[in-house]
């Protein structure tokens, strides 16, 4: 009950804050996924931008051109503005006529909405996720065995791995609204913590890993109450070093 009211209360304090709740955000991807434009040059074009913007190898506040973009995936321009579009919509980017489109910031308030609405729903789960046993032990180290690959290869694949390691928490706790919810912070999530580890660099990198051992290590141990501690702490970590992204 403790949970839902502060839940309530922070999907209501992010509204009145002009931030997008979860719910209202999974309802944008809904619209705005390249399914929804079938096989489509434009669908293509959509999905190649939005995982660099995702995993900032379109990095915030750099300029995409929309004449580049389409020689570099051999396609003519209706496509990629029509790809700009939807990113467009869903805040990603912002269109600037015969100049291209900015990649938007990470703004301060969604940092904070983000991680927010995380403790939330993570320190909960932590605690429960200890009944979930040997399945939830082998995805974590597969996640951690993910980002491990990751860090060694210099790959952008790492804040999906991030997001794996924590989603897998999330879902073991049995909550399958809990985890909607969760599910709905995805695209934020994985933005945030890929420029916060393209800041922070392999030092960064290295002391999340360290810290979801830790994680992993307490759930193994079946420690539900280590779990929730070190799941906040390594929460906050996370958030301090995305506000130090945000300003470097």
């Amino acid at each position: 009950m403790q949970l839902a009211l502060k839940l309530h209360t922070s999907i209501q304090d992010m509204a009145i804050r002009g931030t997008a709740g979860p719910m209202d955000m999974a309802q944008v991807e809904r619209r705005t996924t390249p399914a929804a434009t079938g096989g489509s040059a434009a669908a293509r074009v959509y999905a190649h931008v939005k995982e660099r913007l995702l995993d900032a190898r379109f990095p915030p506040g750099s300029l995409l051109s929309e004449n580049e973009l389409a020689q570099r995936l051999g396609l003519s321009r209706t496509p990629v503005r029509q790809a700009f579009v939807q990113l467009e919509a869903e805040g990603l980017l912002e269109l600037y006529p015969k100049r291209g489109a900015l990649v938007v910031p990470v703004a301060a308030s969604e940092v904070e909405d983000v991680f927010e609405a995380r403790m939330l729903v993570e320190e909960h789960c932590a605690r429960r996720a200890v009944a979930a046993g040997e399945a939830l032990d082998a995805e974590l180290r597969a996640a951690i065995a993910g980002q491990e690959q990751a860090l060694r290869a210099g790959t952008a694949a790492f804040a999906d791995a991030d997001r794996r390691f924590h989603r897998a928490i999330v879902a073991a706790a049995g909550n399958a609204i809990l985890t909607r919810l969760y599910d709905a912070l995805r695209d934020r999530q994985q933005r945030i913590a890929a420029v916060a580890v393209a800041r922070g660099g392999a030092a960064s990198a290295e002391r999340f890993v360290a810290e979801h051992r830790e994680i992993a290590a307490a759930l193994e141990r079946r420690d539900g109450d280590a779990a929730c501690a070190l799941v906040a702490a390594h929460l906050r970590s996370a958030r301090d070093a995305a506000r130090g992204a945000r300003g470097a």
